[in-house]
């Protein structure tokens, strides 16, 4: 049974251990202790277990309703902080502190003889520490506190590396990107605040959604603001490209944040407060940005040529299908692929990880041959690509292909227009990951990071960051058993979570029944008692066998491609990529989007514009101002220093003139 106070402990617990880890080890043991590694680990893994207990006491009692506690009361401003436990909430806790645990396991090795490792610690504690706050808020402002908080240590993780011009190039675009759509989401909030402060609390604004006291352009501007949030931490078109770029932190760090927990926040976000979108006019809006980033990312991830980066532009496409479904109202499918996707996902991010280990590299270019090296590596890889991939019987195909029957079943032209373009992600996906796993594993070794750095150093390029001496070999256990432990939870979560059928003693449809027929708040019964609400949210959708089946004939077509591209090499790629030179070019230079918002928004818009004309404005009019002021200060003082030169007579002038001007002002104006 969990408690307030227990609840309260699974923030508290990752929050003491950055504070122990950045105050009292980095200062008494040193930048490189193995004891942060232990206390990050102990503590988030307390985390997790109380999360569990959430779980399980929300699964049998249902929502625990919390009274908030009084944080600032000034004037009229009076704003609270409490928690908010309910079905969403402890999923999303279980995600997080599951994976963030298995990460930091991992972590230990995989950072092992950093010189900066204690400070590695005490930044991975304080992300999950926001994370996990950010999902247990229960109003607008704590939300946006920890949200920001989030978007803080992120930075801090993408931009570990400090000496390396890249990744403190890659953190700071990171921020301001997504900076953007925090402004969007702070206006969002201002706007709901100055219709009523009370709706600030999130089951306030539950039920006053469901008792009509909010009109519908108040939740389509609101929603907006919530939208321009979501699409900036959920890295959504056109704020999408600084997530590839994320991929210059630790691999440890991609595989919690850049995966399965920070860049699903967006998601979160809308799921939070889907009645308020949901009585918005701009649901099309977020099913159509959702399905067009899904094919989108897709397509770059075709080419790209760095593992890790393949794998983002995976988490953007993926996120699009999380957007695409809440945007056509499938509610549970949305929550059900976030929460499979953070463990497959998870585990490829490790894998490229381990990868690096062995290779020395991230650039596909020079792998190859490493499956008879890493096995254990390769078949975890392998799992979590097939459950990606969208393949009977792993969990991805579960979750996936109940987001594009429901998009199938909505009826109307934005559910098939958002179909289709779901259905070409899936042939993308299945054809880029076995693409990755097939030029990483397979084929002959290409000499590693050594060969990559010779090359460059021929071609008189700087030499690639991150690449390092290979060795051939499996890695350390603290690396390979978190990889198959979410390799296993990606072959089965999916199946017994939410299964088609009974199965045991789980129910049919479990997870979608629980997150939304359980959920009173977000789905009210109807006048009758019915669920049509939850039902239409994907509670228990019929299985539906054409999409299915046509979504894993193209997974297979994408399989077959790769397979007939880059192991039987029937089809050259050489030969492809020239036939289709400037399609390849365009997605290899991601659409020149990084040129068009640094080159000519940036450099040639605000600073040859914007920032020149405040330059020529303030040398010219504030700079000149004060030396004319100055001057004419000057010449006064000047001037009146002339009278003061001890005649008698010029003083008797003076008062002359002065009395003349008293009597001339009183005639005029008395």
């Amino acid at each position: 049974m969990i408690t307030e106070g227990l609840a309260w402990l699974i923030i508290a617990l990752p929050i003491a251990a950055m504070l122990v880890n950045g105050v009292l080890v980095r200062a008494l043991v040193g930048s490189n202790s193995k004891y942060a590694g232990y206390i990050t680990v102990a503590a988030i893994g307390g985390s997790f277990v109380l999360s569990l207990m959430t779980l399980g006491t929300v699964m049998s009692d249902g929502p625990l309703h919390l009274e908030s506690h009084d944080w600032i009361a000034i004037g009229g401003l009076n704003l609270t902080f409490g928690l908010m436990i309910d079905q969403l909430t402890s999923i999303m806790l279980v995600v997080v502190s599951g994976v963030s645990l298995l990460v930091q396991i991992y972590g230990q090795a995989y950072m092992h003889g950093d010189k900066s490792y204690t400070r590695y610690f005490t930044y991975m504690a304080l992300f999950t520490a926001s994370m996990l706050g950010l999902v247990l808020s229960n109003n607008m402002i704590q939300i946006f506190v920890f949200w920001e908080l989030v978007g803080v240590s992120s930075y801090l993780l993408i931009g570990f590396w400090m000496d390396r011009p890249t990744a403190a190039a890659a953190a700071k675009k990171a921020f301001l990107m997504t900076r953007f759509g925090d402004f969007g989401f702070l206006l969002g909030i201002l706007y709901l605040y100055s219709q009523d402060s009370s709706y600030m609390d999130i089951m306030t604004l539950y039920h006053a959604i469901e008792a009509g006291h909010i009109a519908v352009s108040v939740a389509t501007w609101v929603s907006l603001g919530l939208l321009a949030g979501a699409i900036g931490k959920s890295a959504q078109f056109p704020l999408h490209n600084w997530l590839p770029d994320a991929m210059e932190g630790p691999t440890s760090v991609s595989a919690l944040i850049h995966s399965a927990t920070m860049v699903t926040a967006g998601v979160f976000l809308i799921a939070r407060f889907f009645p308020l979108f949901e009585h918005s006019d701009i649901m099309i809006l977020v099913a159509l940005i959702g399905g067009f980033t899904a094919v989108f990312a897709a397509t770059m991830g075709l080419v790209a040529n760095d593992i890790k980066r393949v794998l983002a532009y995976s988490t953007i496409s993926q996120l699009g299908y999380m957007m695409l479904a809440l945007g056509v109202g499938a509610y549970a499918p949305a929550l059900f692929h976030l929460f499979t996707h953070a463990f497959f996902k998870a585990a490829l991010f490790l894998g490229a990880g381990s990868v690096h280990h062995a290779s020395g590299t991230f650039n596909m270019n020079y792998m190859g041959g490493l499956k008879r090296h890493m096995p254990k590596t390769y078949w975890g890889m392998i799992i979590a690509s097939l459950s990606l991939a969208g393949l009977f019987p792993f969990s991805g195909f579960w979750s996936k292909d109940e987001i594009l029957g429901h998009a199938a079943e909505v009826g109307t032209t934005t559910g098939d227009i958002v179909l289709a373009l779901g259905l070409v992600a899936a042939l993308m996906t299945a054809f880029y990951m076995f693409r990755a796993i097939f030029l990483t594993f397979h084929g002959e070794w290409k000499g590693g990071g050594e060969q990559e750095m010779k090359d460059a150093e021929v071609a008189g390029d700087p030499a690639p960051v991150g690449s390092a001496h290979s060795h051939f070999g499996e890695s350390p256990w603290l690396m390979v058993a978190p990889i198959m432990i979410l390799a296993v939870l990606a072959i089965g979560i999916g199946f017994f979570s939410n299964p088609v059928i009974e199965v045991g003693g789980i129910d049919k449809h479990a997870f979608a029944h629980y997150v939304t027929v359980e959920n009173h708040d977000v789905f009210p019964l109807d006048a009758d008692g019915g669920h049509s609400a939850a039902e239409h949210a994907g509670a228990a959708p019929e299985f539906n066998y054409m999409v299915a089946g046509i979504s894993t004939v193209l997974a297979l077509a994408g399989i077959g491609l790769a397979y007939l591209m880059y192991v039987k090499g029937s089809i050259s790629p050489t030969t492809m990529g020239a036939r289709f030179q400037p399609i390849y070019k365009l997605m290899f230079r991601k659409y020149y989007f990084d040129e068009v918002y640094e080159n000519i928004i940036v450099r040639k818009g605000f600073y040859k514009y914007v920032a020149d004309a405040l330059r020529w404005f303030d040398e010219h009019w504030i700079d000149n101002a004060n030396v004319h002021l100055s001057n004419w200060v000057s010449r006064i003082g000047k001037s009146g220093a002339l009278v003061q030169n001890g005649q008698t007579q010029t003083y008797a002038v003076g008062m002359v003139i002065g009395v003349v001007a008293v009597v001339a002002a009183f005639l005029l104006w008395g």
